[in-house]
């Protein structure tokens, strides 16, 4: 019955995410179509008979509400369209080529921003009002304060250029030497956000009766913690992890640009400067998908957690 329900629930989920993903690609498909300036754009430009054939041949002579239906048709049978700057290649042979890379670099990030947030979160909540908790409070707001655009190139500054530890750019190195400052970099502001959480939640557990009654058994601090108090006080951070993940795993703009990665987000990049319309949209609604998917899973994982929400 429990694993009828869950399929149940997950179909449920995914219909009702349906119409949200329709609406996220028709705002897209208006606002890069609207916007000035055409794919096909050069310095020099082309004689009218020859730019009239490259539209007709990518449609873009039809009238807007046909172009979006057409689009429509071939996202239902899992065809993102060709790209139009990029000849010879099809957007979804793009994305499959830099989604890897972000994948690397956004797993080791959100792995070290869960590792160091969670635990400088708990130890900034057992000593609530003391120094310790000051000092890791400070660096968390200094670390959501702090833009990343800011952040990156001092990494680069000090460690690539003073001290000539690591490699500056994705190119200027190779092995594992290349990712440490993306995965710093990338990673920082998450570290931020989860020790935030993770205190916040840590704190309002460790308040709760159920707390005060391990303590009055004469539980050790690091017992009521491990057993009683980590998983209903990593709720609230599972529910921020579903749209984290899928945010750092495709890649931050800033910093791919920074430091030359060839992920989705420079590809994202590439796309918008060039208006290549099919390859921006392809990007967001890959992106989308993977926001709805993530989501899900979170809410899976909501009811392993909490039997409650099991139960409902």
């Amino acid at each position: 019955m429990q694993k009828t329900g869950a399929i149940r629930f997950a179909l449920y989920r995914l219909l009702a995410a349906l119409p949200t993903l329709l609406f996220v690609v028709a705002i897209a498909f208006t606002m890069v179509r609207i916007a000035p300036g055409g794919p096909f754009d050069e310095d020099r430009a082309l004689p009218p008979d020859v730019e009239a054939n490259i539209a007709a041949a990518y449609h873009l002579d039809e009238p807007l509400p046909q172009q979006f239906w057409r689009y429509l048709g071939g996202l239902l049978e899992g065809d993102l369209g060709p790209s139009y700057r990029y000849r010879d290649y099809q957007v979804s042979e793009l994305i499959r080529a830099a989604f890897p890379v972000s994948l690397r670099i956004g797993g080791l990030a959100m792995l070290l921003a869960l590792v160091v947030g969670v635990a400088a979160g708990i130890a900034a909540a057992l000593a609530r009002g003391r120094r310790r908790d000051r000092v890791l409070s400070a660096f968390a707001m200094t670390g959501i304060s702090l833009p990343v655009f800011v952040f990156a190139p001092l990494l680069v500054l000090v460690f690539a250029v003073y001290a000539d530890w690591l490699p500056a750019g994705w190119t200027g190195g190779s092995g594992a030497a290349r990712y440490v400052l993306p995965v710093i970099a990338l990673a920082l502001p998450q570290i931020a956000y989860i020790m935030r959480l993770t205190r916040a939640s840590m704190i309002e557990v460790l308040q709760s009766d159920f707390i005060r009654t391990a303590r009055a058994q004469g539980l050790s601090r690091s017992s009521i913690v491990r057993g009683h108090a980590f998983k209903p006080a990593m709720l609230p951070l599972l529910s921020y992890m579903g749209p984290a993940i899928a945010g750092i795993l495709t890649g931050s703009v800033v910093v791919e640009e920074i430091f030359g990665i060839p992920g989705l987000g420079q590809l994202f990049v590439r796309g918008a400067l060039n208006r290549d319309y099919t390859l921006v949209l392809g990007i967001v609604i890959f992106y989308a998908s993977l926001v709805i998917v993530l989501n899900l899973l979170v809410d899976i994982c909501y009811g392993f957690i909490d039997p409650r929400i099991r139960k409902r």
